[in-house]
Order: C-alpha cells, then structure tokens, then sequence
C-alpha cells in the first residue's frame, strides 16, 4: 500500500489518520463505530434463508482448509520461480477453489447472490468495509490463513479504494437491454469474480513457462501477491459460506459484507494480475541476452 492509498482509505472511512500515517485492520477496529444498516441485515437474512440448507458443510470446511493451505504454500511457489511445465504450480494452487467453485455452482450459490446483493455503489462498498472491520471472526480467519496487519489492510483497500472500477461488474440480471452481446450467457457476478480469480490462477503456469526470458523478479513477486490477495478474497468467501452452513458466527449483515468483499478483492486483484504480469510492455521486461 501506498500513503495515499492508506489516506484514501482512511477518509473514506471517515476517520483520523494517525500520526506515523500507518493504518491498519486493526487500528481501524479500535475507531470505527458499528452503524444499523437495516438492508445489509435483511439481505444477510435472505441469503441465509435461501442457502444455509443446500451447503455441504463437511465439504466447505475442508476446501476452505485447503485454501488456507495453499496460501501458505505461495512463499514455496515464489521460490521456485518460473513453472517447468504449463501446467503446475498455479494449477495445483487454484484445485481446492475449484472444488469448492463446483460446489457452490451446485447448489445456484450464485445466482442467490446476484438475486439478494445489490450492485456496486460508493455506499454499499463503504457500508461493506465498515462491517467488515468489525466482524472479528473474519478478521481472525484471515490471521489464521497467513495474512499479517498490512496485507490484511491491503484487502481492504481493494474494497474501498475502487468503488468506480467495481462498479463496472453489473450483477446479471440488471444488465441493461440493447447491449451488444446475448445477456443470457452472462453468469452471474459473483460467479465471474471467483471463476474469473481461479482462471487467472490457472493460467499463470502456461503464461510464466511461455515468458521466461521476459520475466523479472518485480513480475514474479506482483504474481505471488495478486495470487494471495484472491486467494484471501476466496477465502473470505468461503469463510462466509462455511458460517451459512452452520457456524452462524457472524451476524447478517457482516455475512453480506463478508461476499461482498469476497468478490471485490477477487475483481480487483484479477484486474491488477492482468496488468502486472500477464501485459508484459518493454519497459517492464527483463533485458534481451541478444542486444
């Protein structure tokens, strides 16, 4: 993160910016006040209603253990460098969110979502982040998956810091008519997000075996880190989907915000993966052997 992105944060949040100018997950929890929001309530309530009987608890929480594994493997993958195979490390990294993916499109998880969350707003985004901070087993989950204070932080600023690009993602059903492609064969929103992540996930063992030569090691680490970050969104995801399925830990409105941002993380991290590792210019490649 940078200052101005910290700042940016911390004014939309409507709170001070302390004096070394760091903020975190968890100073912010100390200063932000909870706040009724009666729709993000009964959204949380209809997604709970329409669900919670349909998930296969036993298989969320196993897939949900496995991405936490996985993301502590990342440091591993890192290491290694560049995959000797276009399928390997990435792919095997994105396995458990596609077992949990399959599952949910099951059980039209999806299309619950696009029917009971609404768009993308200024409001909603900031509302999402408020309840978020507050809900505790969330944030401890997070810890739990291997994210310290600051990456942490950073999830939080790809809810609250791209509230224009996010609402570029229009749910579904409430894409305009006349628009130049058949509405029909558009999944849902959130099912884009996530499927969308782990197609980026996957893709990146063919993308880094082809590329060698024009890899750094800045490109590299940006892979690693956007990776996490939709590993940590997925998790987030899956945290929530595991509490519909049982555990009920978190109230209905932290559960809205909880998907809410689950799928956020995931479209801003693919967005930024693509523009980092996959749009490989010529000032950001590794210099030619042959000039």
């Amino acid at each position: 993160m940078t200052v101005a992105e910290q700042r940016d944060l911390a004014t939309t949040l409507g709170v001070d910016t302390p004096g070394d100018g760091a903020i975190t997950w968890e100073r912010l929890a100390g200063q932000i006040e909870a706040r009724s929001d009666s729709t993000f309530a009964s959204r949380g309530d209809a997604i709970r209603a329409d669900l919670a009987r349909r998930l296969d608890r036993e298989l969320l929480e196993r897939e949900r253990e496995a991405i936490a594994d996985e993301i502590g493997r990342l440091p591993t993958v890192r290491d290694a460098g560049v995959p000797d195979e276009p399928h390997g490390l990435y792919t095997a990294v994105a396995e458990p969110g596609w077992r949990l993916y399959d599952h949910l499109l099951e059980v039209g998880f999806f299309e619950s979502l696009d029917e009971n969350l609404p768009r993308f707003t200024a409001a909603h985004v900031e509302t999402t982040a408020r309840e978020l901070i507050l809900a505790d087993p969330l944030s401890s989950a997070l810890d739990d998956a291997g994210f310290d204070e600051s990456e942490k932080t950073a999830l939080l600023v790809d809810v609250t810091n791209n509230d224009e690009r996010l609402a570029r993602w229009v749910p579904s059903n409430q894409i305009p008519a006349g628009v130049e492609f058949e509405t029909d064969t558009i999944p849902p929103l959130h099912q884009r997000a996530m499927g969308g992540a782990l197609l980026w996930i996957q893709g990146l063992d063919r993308h880094l075996w082809q590329n060698e030569v024009l890899l750094t090691d800045e490109i590299l680490d940006a892979a690693v880190r956007y990776v996490k970050a939709m590993l940590g969104g997925l998790f987030v995801s899956a945290t929530a989907a595991c509490d519909l399925a049982g555990e009920e830990r978190v109230t209905d409105e932290q559960l809205t915000a909880a998907f809410t941002a689950g799928s956020a993380v995931q479209i801003v991290s693919q967005e930024e993966l693509l523009h980092t590792v996959f749009y490989i210019t010529d000032e950001m490649r590794a210099p030619s052997e042959l000039r």
